[in-house]
């Protein structure tokens, strides 16, 4: 061993001393010599090797930071624990947070109608499949189906939002039934679909489900008054577009005054109502006629007037009548006179038949069908501006042979009559209160067999009355309705007819009466003093026909193929010709006409 070795070592036995009696806490100057000797040696190995004793400073440096690493480690262990801790709080937070943030989403959107499918606009229906749905109409809806689910459809005549509700109308035809909706907790009926059914137009078509309520008091609103529909879908499937000419609640009000229904007409004069609410005008009606058709009025008034067609037709099938099918382009006025519509028929002048009286007669008398009616469209081109005429109306006609007497004629007529009134009182009796209640009338009265009186008879009441009125002068539209109210009162019926009518004022196939050559055997039935059938019985001679169409002017050549259908033997006859829109007007006691005509055609109007 070295001096350098032997250094070293004895420095180290000598801070193994100092570190033994520091250890057994001995005090200071126990051990101070030593440590003196330990730093001589020290200065001595130095002065040997030329080196400080111990590792080298990059050594010492390291083990100084070994020595700070053991309290570090402790420390980042700790640090390590908290920051963990701390990191696992804010997850936690987190998650809360997010949590809430989620459930708050989910409440929005269920307010927003996010993901609903239970109202919107639905795709146009272009019947591309057929479904399970099924369907209940309005006027089914009754107290008993309560806590039924049902589906509607229909037009919103009406909506009204209430706090975080709504309710609706929807009405389809005549019927009507509240809808009402609230937003609900749990997001079924959200804020946006109360928002949505509150915002569509009126008119538009819907589709409304829901269960069927008994609500505490009856909706005075709707028809269905004793039910309602809890809402819980509403869908659009045709949005009204452009705004409304008029309100629905508007236009179903009911008349406050009694409208005049004789004199002249004019579309564009508005009667002003005396109660202070808007009331819609007959020409806004007319011009917006697929609107007006909504009411429950109108819905009423052409129901009856289906049933009119119905009834006819079935009182005349029962009695062997054929139902025949006549021609409206003629190659001359059927009738004769200028109120016609004249068109160019290939090069050939032609008109509108004025009425199907030629061929009804040609097939009763002279094809043998012996009995036979018609219905359709009739055309007068007379610049008549009142309210009882129209440019164009249906006409329903028939023709019968006769035995012996035209009284055959009119007992047929009577019986039809009564067989239509009868069968509108059975048969419609809700539309016939859903016309009273916009126009107020008074049932018809009418007698059973029906009152029959001459045209004499009817001159002399009128003048006992003050009118002058004359046996052989034609009946004006004034001393008409005064002598239906003269009528009235004598004999309590508001349906009666008069026949004998002066020949003169007849058409040119109307058998004279074989007494008095200034009369004929002609009639008319008037409902409420107007006139709503003319009718005769017709010459079935050949020869008098053509006696007869001379005097009123008519050229042979016009009528040619219709005499000679005479010529080949003809069975005696007689009919008449009932105008359906007067019939409808008269039973419901409208003012105009035009209220009892699907889209009216008179001399200023010929839209829609």
């Amino acid at each position: 061993m070295g001096e350098a070795e032997d250094i070293a070592a004895k420095i180290g036995e000598l801070g193994e001393a100092i570190k033994a009696a520091k250890a057994e806490k001995k005090p200071k100057e126990e051990w101070e010599g030593i440590l003196k000797d330990m730093l001589a040696q020290k200065a001595k190995y130095k002065e040997v090797t030329g080196n400080d004793f111990g590792p080298p400073k990059q050594e010492k440096k390291n083990k100084d930071n070994q020595e700070q690493q053991g309290p570090s480690e402790k420390n980042a262990a700790k640090n390590a624990a908290k920051k963990a801790a701390k990191e696992q709080r804010q997850k936690e937070k987190d998650a809360k947070r997010a949590e809430r943030e989620r459930l708050q989403k989910e409440k929005a959107d269920r307010l927003a109608g996010v993901g609903q499918d239970n109202f919107g606009d639905m795709p146009l229906v272009q019947s591309q499949e057929i479904t399970d749905k099924i369907w209940t109409k309005v006027e089914q809806l009754k107290p008993t189906m309560a806590g039924q689910e049902v589906l509607v459809r229909g037009h919103l005549q009406t909506t009204r939002g209430v706090g975080k509700g709504v309710f609706c109308v929807v009405r389809s035809s005549l019927y009507s039934v509240q809808g009402v909706a609230f937003e609900s907790k749990d997001g079924a009926i959200s804020s946006v679909m109360i928002k949505y059914i509150d915002a569509l137009p009126s008119e538009s078509v819907v589709d409304m489900k829901g269960k069927v309520t008994v609500p505490e008091k009856p909706v005075d609103s709707v028809t269905q008054k004793e039910v309602e529909i809890q809402i819980s879908s509403f869908h659009c499937v045709c949005k009204a577009t452009q705004a409304l000419p008029f309100q629905m609640e508007d236009a179903c009000r009911p008349d406050t005054g009694e409208e005049t229904d004789v004199g002249a007409y004019n579309e564009d004069e508005e009667v002003v109502p005396d109660d202070g609410l808007v009331h819609v005008g007959q020409k806004m009606r007319l011009d917006y006629r697929w609107l007006d058709l909504r009411t429950p009025a109108n819905q009423s008034i052409f129901r009856i007037e289906s049933n009119v067609g119905l009834l006819f037709r079935e009182c005349l099938i029962r009695k062997g009548f054929v139902e025949i099918h006549s021609p409206k382009l003629i190659g001359g006025a059927s009738e004769g006179g200028s109120d016609v519509f004249t068109l160019d028929y290939f090069g050939q002048p032609a008109c509108l038949a004025m009425s199907p009286q030629l061929h009804k007669q040609i097939t009763c008398a002279c094809s043998g069908f012996e009995r036979v009616f018609t219905t359709g469209p009739v055309f007068r081109a007379e610049n008549s501006n009142t309210r009882r005429h129209l440019c164009e109306f249906t006409g329903f006609d028939l023709e019968m042979v006769i035995h012996e007497h035209y009284d055959e004629v009119l007992d047929l007529f009577s019986d039809l009559f009564i067989h239509i009134f009868d069968g509108l009182n059975e048969r419609c009796k809700a539309e016939i209160e859903r016309v009273r209640e916009q126009h107020p009338f008074e049932d018809l009265q009418y007698l059973r067999p029906t009152l029959k009186l001459t045209y004499a008879e009817g001159c002399a009441l009128l003048r006992e009355a003050g009118v002058n009125q004359g046996d052989y002068e034609d009946l004006s539209t004034e001393n008409e309705k005064k002598l239906g109210d003269i009528v009235k009162k004598k004999y309590g019926t508001d349906f009666f007819f008069m026949d004998k009518y002066p020949l003169e004022v007849r058409p040119f196939y109307t058998m004279p009466d074989p007494k008095n050559p200034k009369l004929s055997n002609s009639y008319d039935f008037f409902i409420r003093g107007q006139e709503i059938l003319s009718g005769a019985q017709r010459v079935h001679d050949p020869n008098m026909i053509e006696e007869r169409a001379k005097a009123h002017g008519i050229d042979l050549k016009d009528i040619e193929s219709y005499v000679n259908s005479f010529r080949h033997g003809a069975l005696p006859h007689g009919g008449g010709g009932i105008g359906l829109e007067r019939v409808v007007m008269l039973f419901l006691g409208l003012p105009n006409i035009r209220k009892a005509a699907w889209f009216p055609r008179d001399p200023k109007r010929i839209t829609p």
